[in-house]
């Protein structure tokens, strides 16, 4: 060796740095000298030519179906939890998840395209509406709070078996903001009727303005003291990188025995005369391009593109149903010196009339090992179902009957399309004046505009309106269970859980399968079947379990 080659002394610096033509690595002898080199020239065999290959994937030889009990299309949480599941409940059972990406949750789920807040109901105005002076209404939030029990139990039933981590979620407190006279009354009455709660025990309220600049000094300094602004904080709320989590779902999934194929697209769904599916699927492999799976059951969830697939496989059940896809935008600092002052998600209430998906919030983000904060979400428009959807999702979506409910839903709410066109004609100064209701100081070089994922905005046909839009999450299914897709949004991934329960029950409960399963799942999840409200002690119970287990309060 050259005394100027190797090791970290001043005479080999500049060789470490550059190579000269004299260098080993730069010397090869000539292509010409290699008489046996093949066709693409990575090897020093001769290519042999096989003439029953042919010469594109169409004329190259199918190969043969494959047989499964089980496919999910996608690679997001709902796909994640329900694969995994089933795994528990079927070791045996055959499992195909085929994703068209080259990772899991790498659109919905992905920590960037979607809130990332634990949906338990603890900050989100849009579940409590007032009913009256004076008066909210709490159902709705006590519902979303008995779906989020049933995750935190499941993940930490799957943290106790060592199948997960519990990186994925931090303890984040969670906050109502109200401004202005009408919304502090509102925000009282909201307190009033969920602090004595079993399930919202803990929930504090304060409009006294030393208590409110401890709580939340990036929101209240250089705040006019005129302002009329309160806050209820719960501290044992979360964040979750719901990305991390799935990421975490599929590697369990695949220790359990199921199969996680990526690059890999449902094109087609074909039923077959015994009632099973017949699917293809592309991908871009050497030999025809495509594959047959016969199943027994497919669940679709694929974000967006769920309606897509439900329409090819032409149950009646998806018919009526269309999809308007709507895009998001969050605000983002990095900042340290304005993300550590403010360690809280921090929900506000939406303008009347709004969408629920618009509601304002500024919430404390870890994505990736990141500490951050996000203002928004601003809305925008692309005819995208995916972020990496095609530019003719939409068109693709039309059939003779969903036009009539589409255009009803439209007719319905104008306002919405007025909202979404001054959303989208919204300048970055307008954006910014919206950062400054809730930081007053908030300067615009710390803050960037970052897409977030697509939504897609579900209108289906009533009976009594023609058409609606719908803002929930909608289930649907063939009569005799052996397909089912998810539609719709919110509250999305916190409740992946009780969807993922929803979706077996309703596909496998009139062959007694799901009754025999019952057993298992109340291991997995302890208080499958009771509802926690009337069982405030097993619900401080299991909060105080699943908390130890998973790191958190």
């Amino acid at each position: 060796m050259s005394a100027t080659q190797g090791g970290a002394h001043p005479q080999g610096l500049d060789h470490g740095l550059s190579s000269s033509a004299e260098d080993p690595i730069n010397y090869r002898p000539s292509m010409k000298l290699n008489k046996a080199l093949s066709s693409t020239g990575l090897t020093a065999t001769k290519s042999k030519k096989n003439h029953r290959s042919g010469c594109c994937g169409f004329c190259k030889p199918k190969p043969p179906i494959e047989e499964v009990d089980c496919v999910l299309i996608g690679g997001g949480i709902m796909s994640t939890t329900v694969g995994l599941m089933l795994k528990d409940l079927e070791p045996t059972w055959k499992i195909n998840m085929y994703e068209r990406l080259g990772s899991l949750a790498e659109e919905s789920s992905n920590g960037w395209n979607n809130a990332g807040t634990g949906h338990s109901a603890l900050c989100e105005p849009n579940y409590t509406p007032s009913s009256g002076p004076g008066e909210v209404e709490i159902a709705k939030a006590v519902t979303v709070n008995e779906q989020w029990q049933l995750s935190r139990q499941y993940w930490a039933y799957l943290k106790e078996q060592g199948l997960i981590s519990d990186e994925f979620i931090s303890v984040t407190p969670h906050m109502t903001f109200a401004y202005g006279e009408d919304q502090v009354q509102w925000l009282q009455a909201r307190y009033k009727c969920l602090h004595q709660h079993p399930l919202f025990k803990g929930m504090q309220y304060t409009d006294n303005k030393a208590e409110l600049m401890k709580w939340a000094p990036v929101m209240m300094e250089g705040r006019d003291p005129s302002d009329k602004v309160a806050l209820t904080k719960v501290d044992y709320g979360t964040d979750c990188d719901f990305g991390a989590l799935t990421r975490d779902l599929g590697k369990a999934f695949m220790q359990k025995g199921g199969n996680l194929l990526l690059f890999h697209t449902v094109t087609a769904l074909k039923r077959e005369k015994d009632g099973k599916w017949l699917l293809t699927v592309a991908k871009n492999d050497l030999g025809a391009k495509t594959a047959q799976i016969r199943t027994k059951f497919v669940f679709v969830g694929a974000g967006g593109w769920a309606l897509l697939l439900l329409q090819k496989s032409h149950i009646p059940e998806a018919r009526g149903f269309m999809g308007f896809p709507i895009s998001g935008e969050f605000l983002v600092c990095q900042n340290p010196a304005v993300v550590d002052k403010h360690p809280s998600k921090c929900y506000g209430k939406a303008a009347i009339g709004a969408p629920p998906m618009s509601v304002p919030h500024l919430d404390k983000r870890l994505i990736g090992g990141k500490h951050m904060l996000l203002f928004g979400p601003f809305a925008g428009f692309s005819p995208r179902y995916l972020k990496t959807g095609s530019l003719l999702d939409l068109v693709k979506s039309i059939r003779p009957h969903n036009l009539i409910p589409a255009a009803a839903a439209g007719l319905q709410n104008l306002d919405l399309t007025i909202y979404l066109a001054k959303q989208l004609l919204a300048t970055d100064n307008m954006k910014f004046h919206e950062l400054l209701q809730f930081i007053p100081t908030a300067k615009p070089e710390d803050w960037l505009k970052v897409t977030a994922g697509q939504r897609v905005q579900i209108m289906k046909k009533d009976p009594k309106k023609i058409g609606i839009l719908q803002f929930g999450t909608e289930v649907v299914s063939a009569a005799d269970g052996s397909i089912c897709g998810l539609l719709g949004a919110s509250p999305g991934a916190s409740t992946a859980v009780q969807v993922a329960l929803d979706v077996l029950c309703k596909c496998y409960s009139k062959d007694g399968t799901f009754d025999k399963w019952v057993p298992s799942i109340k291991k997995m999840i302890k208080s499958y079947g009771t509802k926690l409200s009337d069982n405030p002690a097993l619900a401080d119970e299991l909060h105080e379990w699943s908390a130890k287990v998973l790191g958190i309060k």
